[in-house]
């Protein structure tokens, strides 16, 4: 019962910490609705003591914190697909500025020789 009360105040305050960022614009909404159904997803286990082992059984898993950790894996391969293909967004408009500000200062260039 102890662990429970741990577990179900750790998870308001990862909740609480989650709407933090949220409401004051630290955390995009991209990234809100990972970590809120992740918020809720811990809560909902911290107050409910068999569901872990009720899911673990519907998967197929009999050591429940097995299943725990593979959630908790799933959702880290996620995040990190997401922060990749944003990684890929940013280099290839950070390459298309460094190109267009090559034009510009060649342009420039161009037109400060025309004026001598």
């Amino acid at each position: 019962m102890r662990i429970q009360i741990i577990s179900i105040i750790g998870s308001l305050i990862f909740t609480s910490f989650i709407l933090y960022l949220i409401r004051w614009k630290k955390l995009k909404e991209a990234y809100a609705l990972i970590w809120g159904i992740m918020s809720i997803f811990f809560l909902i286990l911290a107050c409910w003591v068999d569901g872990l082992t009720f899911v673990s059984h519907m998967i197929g898993i009999f050591y429940a914190p097995a299943t725990l950790f593979l959630v908790l894996l799933l959702t880290v391969i996620l995040i990190m697909i997401q922060f990749s293909v944003i990684i890929s967004r940013q280099v290839d408009k950070i390459r298309n500025l460094s190109q267009e500000l090559a034009l510009l200062k060649e342009q420039l260039s161009r037109m400060g020789k025309d004026k001598k």
